[in-house]
């Protein structure tokens, strides 16, 4: 067993049945992403947040979106102190490894905007002066669904730095007795344990930087999210940080098989939950009923992957 398996069972122990959206969480960190999860209150966004940060030897942090939330909650603020007649900043919630942004919908535009610049740059700039954050570093956002009581959108810039998108889902039967049964004496959290350390988990990310990605394959992926820009179904194609998510996460998928060289496999495991959130479909799909996903498995069919 490897380590990323060691990982994804560990979280497996207060996770039940949503082994995909543990693996594309895992795969979103080793490629140094952000992860935009979409659901309904209740199925274990949070849990699955506090699991990967035990799993992962990592300083959590976490922040309840409300209303009332202000950005130097998030980021930290600057006092003067009269005494020492110096300038002090308190860190905000932000300086940690993995940082959960909890109904990151449910707040201002203004306070949703403090997590841009750490999300991209990994630091925060506050009264003029940045402060970088610890590496490694993910933010970890859950969003309840667009509608919802209390909510408002995301802004497109804030939406497309998230390199994932998923959806954990109502369990099925099973799963919900099996973890209505592990919860009966102790809390599943309490028994994960550790299986890498910070420094270990860094060496992972380079290691899926390392991953050789064939002329072929670069313009295969290019050739993919250049389709999401001239189809009649979608009206706004994903960007180029999109391609570069794109790659990155196929690298993530060649290294958790234990491979350092990416193949066409790899971006197919991974395209609907890097691109889906980045697009916006036209009006003649939705007259035509035509879910995202529906659109983006058709361009997959549609292009041709290089041979390998």
């Amino acid at each position: 067993m490897n380590t990323f398996q060691k990982i994804t069972n560990e979280v497996k122990k207060a996770i039940n049945g949503k082994d995909r959206a543990i693996v594309t969480t895992l795969l979103a960190i080793l490629a140094n992403g952000n992860i935009l999860i979409e659901d309904i209150p209740g199925v274990g966004k949070t849990t699955m947040a506090v699991a990967f940060s035990k799993a992962l030897g990592l300083k959590y942090g976490r922040v309840q979106f409300t209303p009332d939330t202000l950005p130097s909650d998030i980021t930290g603020f600057a006092v003067y102190n009269k005494d020492t007649n110096t300038i002090i900043f308190n860190r905000g919630a932000i300086f940690c490894n993995l940082f959960l942004a909890d109904e990151l919908n449910r707040t201002s535009s203004r306070t949703q905007a403090a997590l841009l610049e750490a999300m991209e740059e990994h630091q925060v700039t506050v009264e003029g002066k940045s402060y970088p954050l610890e590496n490694p570093f993910c933010v970890i956002a859950t969003q309840n669904p667009v509608g919802a009581s209390g909510t408002q959108l995301l802004p497109d810039s804030q939406t497309d730095r998230f390199m994932v998108r998923i959806s954990m889902g109502y369990p099925d039967s099973e799963a919900e007795c099996k973890m209505l049964l592990n919860r009966s004496s102790i809390n599943p959290i309490d028994s994960i344990e550790t299986v890498v350390t910070k420094e270990q988990l860094l060496e992972m990310q380079q290691n899926v930087k390392d991953v050789f990605v064939k002329k072929d394959m670069a313009s295969y992926i290019v050739s993919l999210v250049s389709a999401t820009r001239n189809n009649n179904l979608i009206s706004r194609g994903a960007s180029p940080r999109a391609t570069l998510s794109l790659t990155d996460m196929a690298k993530a998928v060649a290294f958790a098989e234990n491979r350092d060289y990416v193949i066409p496999r790899d971006v197919h495991n991974i395209f609907l939950n890097t691109i889906s959130h980045r697009i916006i479909l036209s009006p003649e799909a939705t007259s035509r009923h035509l879910s995202t996903e529906q659109v983006l498995k058709d361009i997959l069919s549609r292009v041709k992957p290089p041979r390998i």
